[in-house]
């Protein structure tokens, strides 16, 4: 429990901080936002961020207390954040809960793992995130380069989990029209093609985002693990393996011969999530100003549905971008 003083100080740091984004966002080259059609994208370092992304990264940077047993899932949006928010939760907590009786099945991923760029530009978060249990869980949508060196270099840890360009454009294409106002026209497919290819989208450019993570990846295995939805998808036995011994949580051998890990995997299954009560008619609160409805989050969990979707001078587009974005890293997608 927060003294008084604490409380106070707390408050001012906040006041500061709000200030800071004030005056940062008014001087920043704005985008079109994807749900509003306003210019609410703001150029800041190389990224386009919402403004309430942006106001967590000054918030990070300067209210945030890093612990060394902290884990960020991180992910640009639409590329499964929500399952490895499940996952990893469940992986973490597999000793102290029950599946008959899992948190998930009540209270759904968001509310297990908070969005820290949200969550920390809401007031009351800073003293909450102080007396949070270890370790910490928390899920961003922030570029890695964006992160302060007070987090990039402590010993927490990062996973990373990307997925094809072309599945990733058709989902937040699905997503954001589900967010935008009825008295809004739907934003069209070729519209939102433009937009992701110029980089004015979340936080991207899609691919600066997935090397930023890729790079330090390969220069600090212990620091990130670098995980392909595709993968999961293909292999869930495997990576969710691989997963736990990364979070310093290996399974043991009589936890996978009693099943757990295939418990695991079928709890936090999209098909087991998208239908439980909370998933289908809860909502989220971001910093107050967006309510989303949590079935929004769940739309099909596919690999390929780009192909139902994207003409094949998109696609021709779209791997001809990615090529060049990644030629020379080392890293490709294979779908």
């Amino acid at each position: 429990m927060a003294t008084n003083y604490e409380k106070e100080e707390d408050d001012e740091a906040f006041r500061k901080a709000t200030k800071k984004y004030e005056e940062i966002v008014s001087r920043l080259p704005h985008g079109r936002h994807w749900m509003t059609d306003q210019l609410d994208l703001h150029q800041y370092k190389g990224y386009w961020l919402a403004s309430s992304t942006l106001k967590g990264v000054i918030f990070i940077h300067d209210l945030f207390t890093t612990q060394s047993t902290d884990i960020f899932l991180a992910t640009s949006p639409k590329t499964g954040t929500t399952w490895f928010r499940a996952l990893i939760f469940t992986t973490m907590n597999r000793s102290r809960y029950e599946f008959s009786s899992h948190p998930l099945l009540n209270t759904g991923p968001h509310d297990c793992f908070p969005l820290l760029d949200s969550y920390i530009s809401q007031n009351e978060s800073i003293s909450n995130l102080k007396t949070s249990p270890s370790p910490r869980l928390f899920s961003t949508h922030l570029p890695y380069d964006l992160f302060p060196k007070s987090i990039t270099d402590s010993s927490c840890r990062f996973v990373y989990v990307c997925r094809n360009a072309k599945d990733v454009l058709v989902s937040k294409w699905f997503f954001m029209n589900k967010l935008r106002s009825k008295d809004l026209p739907r934003l069209s497919l070729e519209e939102a093609f433009e937009l992701f290819c110029e980089g004015i989208s979340h936080d991207g450019p899609f691919w600066d985002h997935v090397l930023g993570y890729w790079r330090t990846s390969l220069e600090s295995p212990e620091k990130i693990l670098f995980l392909k939805y595709e993968e999961m998808k293909r292999e869930p036995v495997v990576h969710l393996k691989r997963l736990a011994e990364f979070l310093g949580q290996p399974f043991s051998a009589q936890e996978e011969s009693e099943g757990v890990v295939r418990e695991i995997i079928k709890l936090c299954s999209f098909k087991n999530l998208s239908n439980l009560e909370v998933n289908q008619n809860s909502a989220q609160n971001f910093s107050n100003q967006l309510i989303v409805d949590n079935r929004f989050f769940f739309r099909k969990g596919e690999v390929g549905d780009w192909k139902n979707h994207l003409t094949s001078e998109m696609i021709k587009c779209l791997d001809q971008i990615t090529e060049e974005k990644l030629h020379g890293s080392g890293l490709t997608f294979h779908v």
